[in-house]
């Protein structure tokens, strides 16, 4: 019976199958995506308008309380403190010149006066807030009359307000929302409009945020900085539900997210089609023998002779073109045909060199190895019964792996020294480009590294990996392991590496990947290929 993740990694290279789980999480995505933007919107624009009223609130409140201070002042300042005639024009006079002055009296004792005409002031309690000039009086919105003084400002013996009704007209109260009067340093509040609140709004009050507007999940409180420190001004308005308001964005945003989905999916069906054709290529390749091994040649930096080679598999099509090995590798080690391309190449290469290898006891013919062969032990059965077939020694078959095949370093440790333990190499192959550690490198069974051409190739530059290579060779000769250098193209470098201790190297500069036969008469008469070219290999 296959195991659940064979069945699960089955199933997912069905194209249909892929594109429907393509279709549903990017259409998840994109609609909760676009329910979370219109509703960030909704948020901020409900945010932003009561910010807006806020500020309007602030600023026509601000001039109320200008025009009461201004009236009293004015009050105050005038010699008459009788309630005669006088007095009177003088507090009517007030009441025409300041718009916002509902009300204005003179309260002495038993004597008092109004510029209501036909109406006696009213006698009023100890003020609510009682400043170094100024004292408050507020009327709560539990009190019916409208009329009533909802703000009343004091200085000495006069008083000035505003009515309740004149306030509402001036200020633009949204529905169910309150205008607060915080006394007492935030311990208590006065709504002079609208209904009562809850005091205080929130567990932490007041809040450590210095944000005028604090939003709750079902009010918005805007705090409005005054010019007074006696008192503070709060707006609270219950929160209207954004679900109704989300209809539009979403029906604009919706068939838009489908779409997308759609092609998303559309896109996802092409590439496993294309993934799974290629599979389905790949497959027919191995039968109909299209794949070929090619052989990159080792050479002794100092001697220039050719001490063993890398196998490497090329695949050319019927019609004389070449897959790209970057192209057909990873989908073989997706799919797990790779196993069956590393039997392939183990066979055809002891075929191919069996009689040169056993002739030539010192060299050796490296094969990559893909993560799936070093975490089990099957490739070493493989080749057990390869070379006891041609008569070929393990040691002259070395193991490359990369160090993004060392998926789980204790595993891959036991099946390595496995390999090494009947006599085969075990090389790192691109070191530098993985994520080993020199503590894991000390503790696996390994007889070479090979340095990565990328960091060849910046030998001698100013790119901040030009000091990769020497550090990867002292390390290796720290761990008394053996250094081959890949994508040697020029003298120079080949030149530059062994003065720095690296013995071995292969690249263009010595040959091209050569085939069967060319590597044979490479080995044979010991001189160099460098003229040949991949295109000459079929």
């Amino acid at each position: 019976m296959p195991s659940a993740s064979v069945r699960f990694r089955s199933a997912l290279h069905r194209p249909w199958l892929l594109a429907m789980i393509a279709v549903v999480v990017s259409a998840a995505l994109l609609l909760g995506a676009s329910f979370g933007l219109v509703w960030h919107q909704l948020e901020q624009a409900e945010s932003e308008q009561m910010n807006a009223r806020g500020e309007r609130f602030l600023e026509r409140l601000e001039q109320i309380f200008g025009q009461l201070r201004e009236g009293v002042d004015e009050l105050d300042e005038q010699p008459l403190r009788r309630c005669d005639a006088k007095m009177k024009s003088v507090l009517q006079q007030v009441g025409f010149d300041y718009r916002f002055i509902f009300e204005a009296s003179f309260i002495d004792g038993e004597q008092s006066c109004s510029n209501r005409p036909g109406e006696r002031a009213e006698t009023v309690r100890s003020p609510d807030i009682k400043g170094p000039t100024y004292s408050y009086w507020l009327n709560t919105t539990t009190q019916p009359n409208d009329n009533l003084a909802a703000l009343m400002l004091g200085r000495g013996k006069f008083r000035v307000s505003t009515s309740r009704g004149h306030l509402t007209d001036v200020v633009d109260l949204p529905p169910n929302g309150s205008l607060l009067v915080v006394l007492d340093k935030g311990r208590r509040a006065v709504p002079v409009l609208g209904p009562e609140q809850p005091w205080p709004p929130t567990r932490d009050w007041p809040p450590a945020s210095s944000e005028a507007l604090l939003v709750t999940h079902d009010k918005l409180i805007y705090r409005m900085s005054t010019k007074s420190p006696d008192y503070q001004l709060v707006l609270i308005t219950p929160r209207t539900s954004l679900l109704p308001k989300m209809n539009l964005g979403l029906w604009l945003l919706f068939p838009a997210s489908l779409l997308i989905a759609a092609f998303v999916g559309w896109l996802v069906l092409q590439l496993a089609r294309q993934r799974s054709s290629l599979s389905g290529e790949l497959q027919g390749a191995l039968r109909r023998g299209e794949l070929k091994v090619l052989y990159q040649p080792i050479f002794d930096l100092n001697s220039r002779r050719c001490v063993g080679a890398e196998a490497l598999v090329r695949w050319r099509r019927p019609d004389g073109t070449l897959t790209s090995p970057d192209l057909f590798i990873p989908l073989a080690e997706n799919t797990g045909q790779i196993r069956e391309i590393t039997d392939f190449v183990l066979q055809q290469l002891l075929e191919q060199l069996g009689q040169l290898l056993r002739s030539n006891p010192q060299l050796y013919i490296s094969v990559n190895l893909a993560a799936c062969d070093v975490m089990i032990p099957r490739i070493g059965l493989v080749v057990a019964r390869l070379l006891a077939l041609h008569r070929v020694s393990a040691r002259q078959i070395a193991f490359e792996v990369t160090e993004r095949g060392l998926i789980d370093v204790v595993v891959a440790r036991d099946n390595l020294q496995a390999l090494r333990d009947v006599g085969h190499q075990v090389l790192i192959d691109d070191f530098g480009t993985g994520y080993c550690s020199l503590a894991y490198l000390q503790t696996l069974p390994v007889d070479c590294l090979k340095i990565d051409k990328a960091f060849i190739d910046a030998l001698g530059h100013d790119a901040a990996s030009s000091g990769v290579a020497p550090h990867i060779i002292r390390m290796a000769h720290a761990l008394q392991l053996r250094v081959i250098a890949e994508g040697i193209e020029y003298e120079a470098q080949a030149l530059l590496l062994n003065s720095e201790g690296v013995n071995f190297g292969q690249g263009w500069l010595f040959a091209h990947p050569l085939n069967a036969r060319q590597f044979t008469e490479l080995v044979t008469r010991g001189r160099r290929l460098a003229s040949r070219r991949i295109d000459d290999e079929a």
